[in-house]
């Protein structure tokens, strides 16, 4: 899910999200903003989520954070020290994550993965995107997780649903998917207090030419940002890559939402652009783990923010379509922590 972006000359209820999922207000640069409040209870239909904001601090009686299903005394406090997140050295407000935060990021994300399968084997035209909701949400809680979306700054589903002209945060409801349509579903999973996020764009029925292309060009664009990621170089390197190749193909780059940082809470610094320049912005180093999710427009970069003041749509009602995963910045290069083939 995107993070909106954010520079001191905005107006920050002028600006729009849920890359950061925050709708029209805006989080500060590399901050995320504020997220709801220890146990915040939120109802859905008659079951109960609980939205927890996690500690970095882990209770010897407390869940292993590595998904183990075991006491954390029991499980990997036995087998390394505990320790707090190491900070980067450039940027204290980005925390690294260690191996046991690493695994237990991985597991959330083989959890978001199986939701996207689910979801996959039941589109089909004539279908609703509320049903595509009901869908994830069940399937997160029967899974022991909590979809990270629902009541996040006040989005009122479980899962982000956007159909053809929708940039991203289309919320579900009673549009009807048809033959032709292209779909972006955006899944982001709590599991054990760790947050994994990413989102695919799917065809329903038979795509036309225009759904081919950006679907296409959104899929390679996401592996161009991923192959930028490796220690020493720049989160610009990233942004230069996608928009070096997308403005290639005749497409355009959104510029108001970003990825961002993820794993101990939804959003974290930093925020990663999918567009700029080479060399610019942090340096990459082993532990950073965050979100690259470009969205690419077939006509212009520019959009709109519909009334629910979440859907954002393309101005000139051209398709858009993305590809998210969630990426650690390895030794060598880097590890999607989501994975799926592209």
């Amino acid at each position: 899910m995107r993070q909106p972006i954010h520079t001191k000359k905005e107006n920050p209820m002028q600006t729009h999200s849920f890359c950061d999922l925050t709708g029209p207000r805006q989080s500060t640069i590399g901050d995320g903003g504020k997220r709801p409040s220890t146990g915040m209870t939120i109802r859905k239909g008659t079951e109960q989520v609980n939205q927890p904001k996690r500690s970095t601090k882990i209770g010897r009686n407390d869940p292993c954070p590595c998904g183990s299903g075991k006491k954390y005394k029991k499980c990997c406090a036995s087998k390394t020290p505990r320790q707090a997140p190491r900070h980067h050295p450039e940027k204290p407000k980005i925390r690294l994550k260690s191996p046991a935060d690493v695994e237990a990021i991985r597991r959330a994300g083989q959890l978001v993965i199986r939701t996207l399968d689910l979801v996959e084997a039941h589109l089909a035209p004539g279908i609703t995107t509320e049903s595509i909701n009901t869908l994830v949400h069940a399937f997160t809680i029967e899974n022991g997780a909590t979809p990270a979306p629902l009541n996040y700054r006040g989005y009122p589903k479980s899962v982000c649903v956007s159909v053809n002209e929708v940039i991203c945060h289309g919320i579900p409801g009673k549009r009807v998917l048809n033959d032709g349509d292209i779909v972006n579903v955006d899944v982001t999973s709590i599991l054990n207090g760790y947050y994994a996020d990413a989102n695919k764009t799917y065809f329903i029925g038979t795509p036309g030419n225009d759904a081919r292309k950006i679907v296409a060009v959104a899929r390679e664009s996401l592996k161009a940002g991923m192959k930028m990621v490796r220690p020493g170089n720049a989160v610009g390197d990233i942004g230069w890559a996608i928009q070096t190749y997308a403005e290639a193909q005749g497409c355009s780059v959104v510029r108001e939402f970003v990825g961002h940082g993820v794993g101990f809470d939804f959003h974290e610094p930093p925020q990663i652009t999918h567009f700029g320049n080479r060399g610019e912005g942090v340096q990459l180093i082993p532990g950073m783990v965050f979100t690259i999710e470009p969205m690419i427009n077939l006509g212009g970069h520019e959009l709109n923010i519909l009334d629910d003041r979440w859907t954002a749509v393309t101005r000139d009602s051209s398709l858009s379509a993305q590809f998210e995963q969630t990426l650690l910045v390895t030794e060598t290069g880097c590890e999607s922590l989501t994975p799926y083939p592209l």
